[in-house]
């Protein structure tokens, strides 16, 4: 069974136990001859894949009364996975989504690791630091590189924590949030699991 989650940057394929990527601006969907099992954040890759059979959108099998209109459909799939939990993935864009007793109790937007990185280059160059995700956030700190990592991390963290759910962690940034949340549980193929769940219940093979 091939699986395949698109956001804005890739087609993220599932195919067995092994995944890989294709770029979304230059990977040729037509090129697949088997069904392919999909997801997909990116409108203009959806209306190529409505023209071809063998590409499924299993989010016509997801009961979307459940979740509020622009929500994107990975978040979604993830939080239908899950009965207790506060979900972090760690993508373009941070998302944030807490599910309790298998309800969606909703969620925030944050921006991501890479972007809000650019955020404080466009400020100022002497901002242009990596993140330290080593950081101690009970420490005030004492140097640039870790003020803008605990302005940006501290927060996010705080928000999280004050939920009291268990922290699940997905996402192409998901290790590095680990050191911070370190009592989270990783699960780089979350998103994945969710469609497989969606596709076993919706007996689509």
């Amino acid at each position: 069974m091939l699986l395949c989650d698109i956001g804005n940057t890739s087609y993220h394929f599932l195919d067995g136990e092994k995944d890989y990527k294709k770029d979304v601006n230059t990977f040729d969907a037509s090129s697949i001859n088997d069904n392919v099992y999909y997801i997909s954040v990116h409108s203009e890759v959806n209306a190529v894949l409505k023209t071809l059979k063998n590409w499924i959108d299993i989010s016509n099998f997801i009961d979307k009364s459940k979740y509020y209109e622009t929500m994107g459909i990975d978040r979604m799939v993830a939080v239908e996975v899950l009965q207790n939990a506060i979900i972090i993935d760690a993508g373009s864009a941070i998302t944030v989504d807490i599910v309790n007793n298998g309800n969606f109790k909703g969620g925030f937007i944050y921006p991501g690791v890479d972007a809000m990185r650019k955020t404080y280059k466009d400020i100022s160059p002497a901002l242009n630091y990596s993140f330290n995700f080593d950081l101690d956030l009970d420490i005030m700190p004492k140097n640039s590189q870790d003020a803008i990592s605990y302005g940006f991390l501290k927060t996010l963290y705080s928000e999280v924590m004050s939920h009291e759910l268990p922290v699940v962690l997905t996402g192409g940034n998901a290790k590095e949030l680990q050191k911070i949340f370190k009592n989270a549980f990783l699960n780089e193929k979350l998103i994945f699991d969710g469609m497989k769940q969606i596709i076993k219940k919706a007996k689509l093979c």
